[in-house]
């Protein structure tokens, strides 16, 4: 029910999907675990943007790779930040003390982030170049993926 719930709450945003080569909305970062508090903050670095809440299956897998991801290349210029979308911050807090996330977080119990983005499904995720402008959105995560969209974001990394 709570996923249906947010779906069609996403559905009904007004925003378009962002095409490769747009500028990425500068989205407001509530309660983030980041010294900044909007994702301009963050320019100059490759992000992987991830929306995430904790009902979410696919959620459970792309933690631990996503934790990977920043360990791996976070010295290069990669900065993986992950929205939840929980309306309670404890299933959030919860699912969290399952799979701790060894990345950055925010928490947008409004979903204003995840209109602004026009995301549909859980996860999804939106690599930003370091120009701010968006290099690619991927919905879903399924672990035979994972090879393919890492080399994909170390394709993308800063030289």
């Amino acid at each position: 029910m709570k996923a249906l719930a947010l779906l069609l709450a996403l559905q009904l945003g007004s925003a378009q999907a962002l095409e490769p080569g747009q500028p990425a909305p500068d989205i407001a970062l509530p309660q983030a675990t980041l010294p900044v508090q909007q994702l301009a903050g963050l320019r100059g670095q490759l992000i992987y943007l991830d929306f995430w809440a904790s009902w979410c299956g696919p959620c459970r897998q792309s933690f631990p790779w996503m934790g990977e991801l920043q360990q791996k290349y976070g010295a290069r210029g990669l900065q993986v930040l992950a929205i939840n979308l929980d309306k309670q911050r404890a299933d959030a807090d919860a699912f969290l003390a399952r799979h701790p996330a060894g990345f950055a977080l925010a928490f947008d119990p409004q979903g204003e982030a995840a209109r602004r983005f026009a995301i549909k499904g859980m996860p999804s995720s939106v690599l930003i170049g370091p120009d701010g402008r968006v290099l690619w959105a991927h919905r879903g995560f399924r672990p035979e993926e994972a090879a393919e969209l890492e080399a994909r974001i170390v394709k993308a990394l800063p030289r």
